[in-house]
């Protein structure tokens, strides 16, 4: 049974796809500090640029 018409809803965009059009239409910038696609200094920056905004994270805070 659908709950909407078939033409409408559209597809779902997968979180990549959210995370580079926030970039390109909005300047926001989403990242995971594990996203192996950045090299280490990078991931790095990513961390101290998430403390100096936003505190520790939960796990560090509680470790560290």
């Amino acid at each position: 049974m659908r709950f909407t018409p078939k033409s409408y809803g559209g597809r779902r965009r997968n979180p990549d796809e959210v995370k580079r059009e926030g970039w390109k239409e909005q300047g926001l910038l989403a990242v995971a500090i594990d996203d192996d696609r950045l090299t280490w200094p990078e991931r790095e920056l990513v961390r101290q640029l998430g403390e100096r905004l936003y505190g520790k994270r939960e796990r560090e805070a509680r470790h560290g």
